[in-house]
């Protein structure tokens, strides 16, 4: 992975008419380019902390290379860079081909669809915790149904990866956040 220093007229040069698909009160966090790539912007957000020496792009990366030698479909990633003059470390990436299930829930599925769905993303967090896989931010926006067929996760910076399966604690913590599905 090549990881560059963008200076601030390479900066904007790369985001020049690219959509913001996600902001909060400190700017931009995730862009989608000209070029349909996806710029996914981080900030520390305190002075002093673990991301001073383990920045939160860097555990983005890590997470999906271990990710991907697990064979869970996850964005393919282009380049780490820091953005000195906006103080923000980035990552670029080709979106994962598919639809979020959040989208697809919101199609309108019929009781038939909502059932497969439930039972599909069932079967693959019952794996991702047999597999270690502790995603404090597991939803339904952050799994996608691969144009494979496949589940892939995205937006992971927050994942750990445990030697052993998950304790029953964090196996429940975990769920509580994709009951969500309709």
């Amino acid at each position: 992975m090549e990881f560059k220093t963008i200076d601030q007229a390479a900066y904007l040069s790369l985001r020049a008419g690219a959509e913001v698909l996600e902001a909060d009160v400190f700017g931009e966090k995730v862009l989608r380019l000209k070029d349909g790539f996806i710029l996914k912007l981080f900030r520390r957000k305190r002075r002093i902390s673990s991301a001073s020496l383990f920045p939160y792009a860097r555990r983005f990366l890590a997470n999906a290379i271990k990710l991907e030698r697990m064979g869970i479909p996850v964005p393919r990633m282009v380049l780490h860079a820091r953005i000195p003059s906006i103080e923000r470390d980035a990552v670029l990436y080709e979106p994962l081909p598919g639809r979020t299930l959040r989208e697809l829930s919101r199609e309108g599925l019929d009781q038939q669809g909502k059932t497969v769905m439930r039972e599909t993303l069932t079967r693959f967090v019952i794996e991702l915790h047999r597999r270690g896989v502790y995603f404090r931010s597991l939803h339904i926006g952050n799994v996608v149904l691969t144009s494979a067929g496949e589940l892939g996760l995205i937006d992971f910076s927050d994942l750990r990866i445990y030697p052993c399966r998950l304790w029953k604690g964090l196996r429940l913590r975990n769920v509580r956040r994709i009951i969500e599905v309709p």
